[in-house]
């Protein structure tokens, strides 16, 4: 089966409400679509959300390296999937979301022309049905409180309260709050927070100094993604596992985090990795060094990689940081019917593909300005 065109689509799809972040809130979901045709007639669709603070590209950047790394694809074996990495690597250095797209993609194409679903072209499934992590955050800790008993209620299991939005001492404050609440309820929950980036050193050092024993589970990117330095200082200080998000966009990444103590598991995400086949490999890694795993899509993606990150989590060895999936968040999504999220879990879809049926009249609709050009 060889690919016959690759058309990049730049949407922005509205959010039911903007979600609030150390240096970002997220208004709009300004994400990259890639349709995928074989010469067969059989279409897969990929997606990757600009992420400019976490993989340095916009939609106008990833909309510019995909028409550039199309042609080193044109022909090509769909099921190649080791030939395309290496194709797009030797046509364009970084761009790490541009090639997830057209990966997914190539992924969601094989598995319907050999009616099976995504996660099998990874191994055995390992697990169906997976806790989505709840994510809360506002300065407002009464309302976080009321949210956490809400999506509690609703079946959730797994959270994630954001951080780093005003000062340490009221951020860990509002932590052991939520933490209380949650404990309380009666059943065992995944509690983590992320900061985004958000602290500097001596805040983060003093939050998770301040958490005490209030049961957070893990505790995400506290501090700048590179300074390795000051991750491992506050690793270190902590009694709270550390995690890493935007540190992690390979796996050398991996080797250094775990080599310098700077964090006992992590966040992987598609777009940070470059794809699927390294978002698995990476899980498989951290699963090796004893690193606890949360597979995550980016603020605002929406069923297309929402429903390929759920493939890839249900085949990883270990998945116990849980899944985040970001497709509710939408206020319209472009699948028929959206990848569902049902008390607080999201069951791996079976069908061939990724298993989620694209409406293109939606993806029109939401089609911005910018436009790629088909290349056949």
């Amino acid at each position: 089966m060889k690919i016959k065109t690759i058309e990049p689509i730049a949407v922005s799809l509205p959010m039911k409400k903007p979600v609030q972040m150390a240096g970002e809130t997220v208004t709009r979901a300004d994400n990259v679509l890639v349709r995928i045709e074989s010469e067969d007639g059989v279409v897969g669709w990929g997606e990757a959300a600009s992420a400019p603070t976490m993989t340095g590209e916009t939609v106008a950047s990833m909309m510019a390296a995909i028409e550039l790394l199309t042609p080193g694809l044109l022909k090509r074996s769909a099921d190649d999937f080791a030939g395309a990495a290496a194709a797009m690597a030797a046509r364009l250095y970084g761009n790490s979301g541009a090639k997830a797209a057209i990966e997914i993609a190539l992924h969601d194409m094989v598995g319907r022309a050999t009616n099976r679903p995504v996660y099998s072209l990874f191994g055995a499934r390992q697990r169906s049905r997976m806790p989505v992590l709840a994510v809360i955050g506002s300065l407002d800790a009464a309302a976080d409180l009321r949210e956490a008993r809400e999506r509690f209620d609703a079946g959730y299991r797994a959270f994630k309260i954001k951080v780093g939005l005003g000062s340490a001492g009221a951020d860990a404050e509002r932590t052991r709050a939520v933490c209380r609440v949650l404990k309380d309820m009666g059943e065992p929950c995944l509690v983590s927070a992320d900061a985004n980036q958000g602290f500097g050193v001596d805040d983060a050092l003093l939050y998770v100094r301040a958490l005490g024993d209030c049961g957070l589970d893990f505790f995400e990117q506290p501090v700048e993604a590179h300074d390795l330095d000051a991750m491992a200082r506050v690793a270190a200080a902590s009694a709270v596992p550390i995690g890493a998000d935007e540190g992690l966009h390979s796996r050398d990444d991996i080797l250094r985090h775990h080599e310098r103590h700077a964090a006992r598991g992590g966040s992987l995400k598609a777009i940070k990795l470059g794809g699927l086949r390294a978002l698995s490999d990476a899980s498989r890694l951290c699963d090796r060094l004893g690193m606890k795993v949360n597979i995550s899509c980016k603020t605002g993606e929406s069923s297309i990689a929402s429903a390929a990150a759920a493939h890839v989590a249900a085949a990883v060895p270990a998945l116990d940081w849980g899944l985040t999936v970001t497709n509710p968040g939408l206020a319209e999504d472009v699948a028929v019917e959206p990848l569902k999220v049902t008390r607080g879990h999201v069951e791996v879809p079976e069908r061939a593909g990724l298993g989620i049926e694209v409406d293109e009249r939606r993806v029109r609709r939401w089609q911005q300005e910018l436009r790629g050009r088909k290349v056949a």
